[in-house]
């Protein structure tokens, strides 16, 4: 079971404490923690379910909140089971070559002594959340209340990034509707109205839980901590605002590229009638003249088949400048 505990420590007072036992012996990790009036923050990732059993069992987790933290794909939410919280986060990361945005979760389940992290993808790797708490002691002060705000900046923080990226692709999709080129860019703005659908899946469920925390509502969460939380909500609600105007400009991309293929397909068919109308009448010309009518006029004439070239041509060339002119050729 060594590959699934990616870091487990006991803190008190800020600081990182030494304590001589196992990392999988829950039991002490707990009990040192008590002992110095600290916390254990356990990070697992994609445990097996009888990992995730043995770490329930050493911290008194409820059932539903194991259940949902080992099948994984749950939507943003919070959840109060006794004294203890069961908070679940998106965590999304962006493919550019393919303008795909990728998901993950992290389960965090939080009580008096203890923050346990479970992740599912490779979106947000939480090394970088635990070092800044780390460094910061006045931050780590606040217990497990730091942990869950450490981790909730550093998945919002991640959202800013995936959303700048996809910013970046619709300007490119904005420029490439409105160029004078001939582009297919329907197939493009469809996936990135699928991708941003799953920013939103992953943004707005956790305004919410966010703003009880920064209001200090929720039980066990130092209301200290709100500050911090307040600036984590500033930045969701940034997030939010950015998806929801690159959905509308995504929308109006589209439509301006359905009137752009009206308009190139009024063109074409304005060409064509035009290259048609200049084939015809040098076409009824000569079908006037091959008729080999006996009493026709100027069947005879020395100087008809000239004529009747000359006047082809002429009419074609007329035709020709008419539509040049306006704008049909």
């Amino acid at each position: 079971m060594t590959g699934v505990i990616v870091d487990s420590a006991v803190y008190k007072g800020g600081q990182r404490v030494s304590v001589d036992c196992h990392v999988h012996d829950y039991g002490k990790l707990r009990a040192a923690a008590a002992e110095q009036d600290g916390f254990v923050w356990l990070g697992l990732y994609q445990p097996s379910e009888h990992e995730l059993s043995e770490v329930a069992e050493a911290f008194g987790l409820h059932d539903l909140a194991v259940e949902d933290a080992f099948k994984a794909h749950q939507r943003p939410k919070l959840e109060l089971y006794g004294d203890s919280l069961f908070l679940v986060l998106k965590t999304l990361w962006y493919v550019d070559e393919d303008d795909a945005v990728e998901t993950g979760e992290i389960n965090m389940f939080v009580g008096h002594d203890f923050v346990i992290t479970v992740r599912h993808g490779r979106g947000s790797q939480l090394q970088t959340a635990r070092k800044y708490l780390e460094d910061t002691a006045n931050v780590l002060t606040h217990g497990p209340s730091a942990v869950v705000y450490a981790v909730c900046d550093t998945v919002v923080d991640a959202y800013l990034e995936v959303v700048e990226d996809l910013q970046e692709d619709v300007d490119e999709v904005e420029a490439s509707v409105f160029s004078n080129e001939r582009t297919k860019d329907s197939a493009r703005i469809y996936t990135l109205k699928r991708e941003i659908a799953e920013v939103r899946r992953a943004v707005l469920p956790l305004r919410e839980p966010m703003r009880r925390f920064s209001s200090g509502l929720v039980p066990g969460v130092d209301a200290d901590a709100a500050p911090f939380y307040r600036d984590v909500v500033d930045h969701l609600t940034q997030a939010a605002e950015v998806v929801d105007t690159l959905d509308t400009l995504l929308s109006g991309a589209f439509d301006a590229h359905l009137a752009s293929i009206s308009v190139q397909q009024n063109d074409d068919m304005r060409k064509i009638s035009a290259g048609a109308a200049i084939v015809v009448v040098p076409t009824l010309i000569a079908g006037v003249y091959g008729m080999n009518f006996e009493h026709m006029p100027e069947l005879a004439w020395q100087y008809g088949y000239a004529f009747a070239l000359l006047l082809m041509f002429g009419s074609s060339g007329v035709l020709f400048w008419f539509f040049k002119r306006s704008g049909w050729l």
